[in-house]
């Protein structure tokens, strides 16, 4: 035994040297019965007696005495006292030292001494537990793997939103909004600083912390969102079919309530999945079965230039104007795009396409006439699905495909023809069907979709894969940077942020190369979204963090010591004891006195009282049920449910205490129950099962275990049953390892929480997988990421090299140092084999196996044919986040324990084990995240070097644009030209459309209304409307007229009518938005745009209703400038008076 492993907590150590260098005890030649039969005569009071403190209901007695004494033997109410006295009788070897023992456990005890001056007992510590996976976790108050964040909601206690997961988020200039299962929400910016509510406050449970919002009313879930800056409007998708739209300056406040929708109309007959506005105003929005629908603008808008009294026609209107493009596409019954669920949708407003994906597939539309470019697969092949004939090349060498027009007849084909398309379609869907249940294609599955400021295409892959595309659908190059699945993307400037299932953010740049990374949430990361300086992440459990624009860099390492250095105003110290109590029950049954004696007399004082039994039934045929059972998800059995229902009375269970979380594998069953005061503070429970018996597949052998976040810190129980019989020490140390390494915890009950918030069905498939260099955290098995963990159960671990009379002789004089001499598991941790760096308190009780049911006392040991040796196989270890005994509980050690209380219940006999429990006192160190989020912003406002970086960030380069006037008719092209006068960055540009303006008679235009986000209007064509210019660079923009007279108006998804568009000259503003790379301030120029229809002579003196700077130029001044060189010196003439 090594002393060095002994912990001291307030208290002298054990003196384990002392007794390991004691003289071995002289073996007595008598029998153990003998001996307790013929020591019965003197009376000897005991000195220490009244020093020792009382535990109530602990009965035992030893065998072959007469009935006498064993009814005073039952009458003791101390288990310690009662060994000591016995152990001093047994060592001075005559029976007057045990009489005089017996003959005071008759007089009056003192009192108990008080909870809070009672000494923690010594520990024994584990080797091995500084290295590898048994290290202890790294905790700080500043993670450090990460930039610090701003906690815009912390993470929630899943138990708390149920109803209320976040699914999705977007961000305006000004506010940050969220989908939720029960409508939508917003946070605005100015307020990002501000203290939340409060535990007691006006907020429901999980946002007590968060900053303060505005919420609306209860909806259908929330599956989609976009932002419609140009009217200001969120737009959104539910579960129900509808789309919804949510102006940004209406507020719910405390005394309004929620905020309620503008109008909506229902749109899909099952769930609005994905949505997305086209570079020309539409809004297009996808649904199960490949079903894709456009809503045009013009019917949007004039439902809402409405009066209030026609109002509630506005959702009608709209709902029967959709262009459905799946019709448009499906000839004789084959439809050539994908009918799996249209996932996502992206508008390119680079070259005014439009993406729609599935899992497996892709198609390219045109934005502006609605036709379809291209199909093509995941690895960038095209499919066709429709006989040739019906195809035409046209332009980029895409594929466009002819609609079918109501006022021709389509040609008849024949038999063969119709009956080849047949074929090609059914071929075509079971190849979908043997492609959606290939392994191969499961891992490659896209997962999530951008564009980046350069114009190129992102998706990500369900095995981390990123692939980036050309505009018109062609795969150009893949990054692998992270085995995880790949959830989301966010593009801002020059970078593009990536969001993963293992909750890793990456940072790339446009061109693939990866810039950083960090853990950002301990689950996965299903959106994010930029704004007000920061790039917003939302992980599946409802958490929000905002990261700043300029991280990973130097403001990383400000912030970091800066909030270091505040660390005791944010820091929280809670204080809360655990009961745990292991017991094997032989497939019985406790009676009520039994469960009292083990949990219901220590109870009082705990907030957390976890069980794990063993044995609770088995069985061969029980057991191959339960294996079955495990593999369709199911546990449990009724013996099972009994014993939780029977210690669920035992702990007045719905008063006191309350239930939160349950595992059964086979004969294993865990519980946790939590005193009802600190569930506001108690939650995340997760199950997990590992079985460990006839290969490793059936559970009569194995782990269960319960992981929960306490004060948001991550405490795991886990009960084991490890392989039997003595000579078995190695398959117990396979066992412990086999279920540290492996056990993984699931949220069985919470698999619609899961969807709720958004996350794909990767984060299931991809859990577990390592990654390698990019992320060895990855590797580690779960159960070393928690802040502690307790082990208990029947480990099976036994005495060695000692006969059965020599251990219950040592029992009987209470020599339990030498018997732990012996002890196997003790043995297996010293040579750091077994619960490397557990901790255990000294053991101070009998041996628990194995006893002669309904036997009490000692004398209950099995005295059968087999006469098993005594041995503690019933043990609760323990490990918490101290790297060294001596440590304070605090940000970087936030996990402390100390054990008050650890026994067996020596009079409980309904098995041939003895119950064991053990009681923790657990500090808990927390972050008030209020207080961090309030100082989080002083030091951003305050800060020098903080706020030069920030100023960093608003640098926008310097650009000249060609010309701001600009005339078109009969399909004219001009070439709007683009300077970056800065030789150091790239200037990204943006093209949006402030409004169109119809032109009367007098040449005057009336007051623009701008289209769904800055659309262009039908007849212009602005290539590339998104780009980048390098340093010293200029880029050309073709500003083009596109013919566009007639128009067809849907009805239902049928064209009903057409319609000549307005004649008259139309006039737009085109607003050319500049920003930086990183940029969070813009710059802008306008350019006029007029419409001159060619009936119609073009005046060289055109009256302007806005304000044009002075150097306008009219269109005979616009020319066709080839190269850089033609620009400068254009301008140059320009400037010159």
């Amino acid at each position: 035994m090594d002393e060095d492993r002994v912990d001291e907590d307030d208290r002298e150590p054990f003196p384990i040297s002392a007794a390991a260098s004691a003289p071995r005890p002289h073996r007595k030649t008598q029998s153990y019965s003998h001996q307790l039969n013929t020591s019965r005569t003197t009376d000897s009071p005991s000195s220490s007696w009244s020093s020792r403190r009382k535990i109530n209901l602990r009965n035992h007695s030893v065998d072959s005495l007469d009935e006498t004494s064993k009814n005073i033997l039952d009458g003791s109410d101390d288990e310690e006292d009662e060994y000591e006295r016995f152990a001093s009788a047994s060592n001075g070897g005559g029976g007057t030292e045990l009489q005089s023992f017996f003959n005071e456990i008759l007089e009056p005890q003192p009192e108990a001494v008080p909870e809070d001056q009672r000494k923690f007992l010594a520990e024994f510590v584990a080797s091995g537990g500084g290295s590898g996976i048994f290290q202890v976790p790294v905790r700080a108050a500043m993670h450090p793997g990460r930039p610090p964040s701003l906690e815009v909601r912390p993470h929630p206690l899943r138990e708390t939103q149920v109803g209320w997961f976040l699914r999705n988020i977007g961000c305006t200039e000004t506010q940050l909004w969220a989908g939720q299962e029960c409508g939508v929400r917003v946070w605005e910016f100015r307020d990002l600083y501000e203290v939340g509510c409060g535990i007691g406050g006006r907020m429901r449970r999980g946002d007590e912390d968060a900053v303060p919002f505005a919420e609306s009313a209860p909806t259908s879930p929330t599956l989609c969102l976009i932002v419609d800056a140009g009217n200001r409007f969120i737009w959104t998708g539910h579960k129900d079919g509808k789309v919804r739209s949510w102006k940004m300056d209406r507020r719910g406040s405390e005394e309004e309530g929620p905020f309620k929708e503008g109008f909506g109309w229902h749109a899909h007959r099952g769930p609005v999945l994905s949505m997305a506005i086209s570079l020309y105003g539409d809004i297009w929005s996808g649904s199960e079965g490949g079903v894709i629908k456009v809503w045009p603008w013009e019917a949007i808008e004039k439902s809402l230039s409405l009066t209030a009294e026609e109002r509630h026609m506005a959702g009608l209107l709209v709902e029967r104007s959709y262009v459905d493009l799946r019709s448009q596409v499906t000839f004789n019954g084959v439809c050539n795009i994908s009918g799996s669920d249209v996932k996502y949708i992206l508008s390119d407003n680079c070259r005014g396409k439009v993406w729609s994906a599935g899992h497996l597939s892709f198609a390219l539309w045109d934005a502006r006439t609605k036709e379809l470019l291209k199909v093509f697969n995941i690895d960038g092949q095209i499919e066709n699905r429709v006989d040739m004939t019906l195809l035409e090349a046209s332009g980029e060498e895409e594929v466009k495909i002819k609609f079918a027009s109501v006022s021709k007849k389509e040609k008849p084909q024949g038999f063969f023809q119709r009956s080849r398309n047949a074929l090609m379609g059914a071929a075509d869907a079971v190849r979908r069907v043997a492609a959606k249940g290939a392994f191969g294609d499961d891992y490659r599955r896209t997962e999530a979709l951008v564009m980046a400021m350069d114009g190129m295409i992102w998706t990500g892959c369900a095995n981390g894969l990123l692939v980036q595309w050309d505009g018109n659908g062609g795969r150009i190059q893949d990054f692998h940077y992270h085995s995880s699945a790949v959830q989301c993307f966010c593009a801002f400037g020059s970078r593009i942020w990536v969001g993963y299932a293992s909750g890793t953010i990456q940072v790339l740049d446009l061109e693939g190369k990866l810039i950083g990374g960090w853990v950002g949430h301990s689950g996965p990361i299903i959106k994010m979204a930029v704004g007000g300086g920061y790039v917003f992440s939302l992980a599946n459990h409802g958490g929000v963090r905002g990261w700043s624009l300029a991280s990973p860099g130097p403001i990383d390492n400000i912030l970091r010591s800066e909030l270091a250095s505040k660390e005791l105003m944010y820091t929280k110290l809670e204080n809360l004891k655990i009961l745990a109590g292991t017991w094997n029950v032989g497939q019985g049954r406790a009676s009520h006195d039994s469960l009292i004696s083990w949990l219901g007399s220590v109870a009082s004082g705990v907030g957390i009282v976890v069980v794990g039994l063993q044995e609770v039934e088995m069985g061969a045929g029980f057991l191959a049920v339960s294996a079955a059972k495990e593999t369709v998800g199911l546990e449990g059995s009724a013996m099972g449910q009994w014993w939780l229902d029977t210690i669920g009375r035992t702990l007045d269970e719905g008063a006191t205490f309350e239930r939160v979380g349950s595992r059964q594998l086979a004969g294993l069953l865990i519980s946790v129950w939590i005193r009802r005061t600190l569930k506001p503070h108690i939650g995340d429970v997760d199950a997990a099962a590992v079985p460990c018996g006839f290969g490793r597949a059936i559970g009569n052998k194995g782990a269960v275990g319960l992981r929960m976040r306490v004060y948001d810190r991550v405490i795991c129980f886990v009960n084991c049953h490890f392989a039997a019989h003595l000579e078995a020490v190695n398959r117990r140390n396979a066992d412990f390892d086999h279920v540290y390494r492996t056990m993984v915890f699931s949220r069985p009950s919470n698999l619609l929480n899961t969807a709720a918030a958004g996350v794909s069905s990767a984060v299931h498939m991809l859990r577990g997988t390592n990654a390698g260099a990019v992320h060895p955290d990855d590797a580690k098995p779960e159960l070393s990421e928690a802040d502690m963990v307790v082990f208990l159960g029947d480990f099976n671990y036994r005495l060695h090299g000692i006969s059965y009379d020599e251990a219950r002789d040592f029992v009987s004089q209470r020599c339990f140092d030498w018997l732990k001499e012996r002890d196997q598991l003790r043995a297996e941790m010293v040579a750091g084999k077994v619960f490397q760096g557990m901790r255990e308190g000294i053991i101070m009780f009998p041996p628990t196996y194995k006893f002669e049911r309904h036997q009490a006392g000692l004398g209950g040991y099995d005295s059968g044919e087999k006469k098993r040796i005594p041995a503690w196989c019933d043990r609760i270890l323990y490990r918490d986040n101290r790297s060294s005994s001596m440590s304070d509980c605090n940000l970087e050690c936030p996990v402390v324990s100390s054990i008050a209380q650890y026994e067996a219940c020596m009079d409980v006999t309904d098995s041939d084990h003895k119950p064991v429990r053990c009681v923790f006192n657990v500090e808990i160190a927390r972050v008030d995240e209020s207080i961090r989020r309030k100082e989080f912003g002083r030091i951003m406002d305050s800060n020098e070097k903080i706020r030069s970086i920030i100023q960093e960030l608003c640098f926008v380069p310097e650009t000249i644009v060609s010309t701001n006037n600009i005339i078109l008719q009969n399909n004219d092209v001009s070439i709007l030209r683009i300077t970056n006068k800065c030789g150091n960055d790239k200037a990204m540009f943006e093209t949006v459309c402030d409004g169109q303006s119809a032109i009367n008679e007098e040449g005057q235009a009336s007051d623009p209304f701008p289209r769904a986000s800055f659309g262009l209007p039908p007849w212009l064509e602005v290539i590339p409307a998104v780009g980048m210019i390098k340093p010293g660079q200029v880029g050309e923009v073709s500003v083009r007229h596109e013919e566009f007279h007639t128009q067809l108006e849907f009805v239902d998804g049928v064209p009903q009518n057409s319609f000549c568009e307005d004649v008259r000259d139309k006039e737009v503003i085109l607003v050319v938005t500049i920003r930086g790379g990183c940029s969070t301030e813009i710059r802008t120029h306008r350019v006029r745009v007029r419409q001159i229809f060619t009936s119609k002579r073009v005046d060289s003196k055109i009256r302007y209703s806005g304000k044009i700077p002075s150097n306008v130029l009219q269109r005979s001044d616009i020319q066709r400038l080839e190269n850089t060189a033609d620009v400068v010196e254009d301008l140059r003439r320009l400037n010159t008076p």
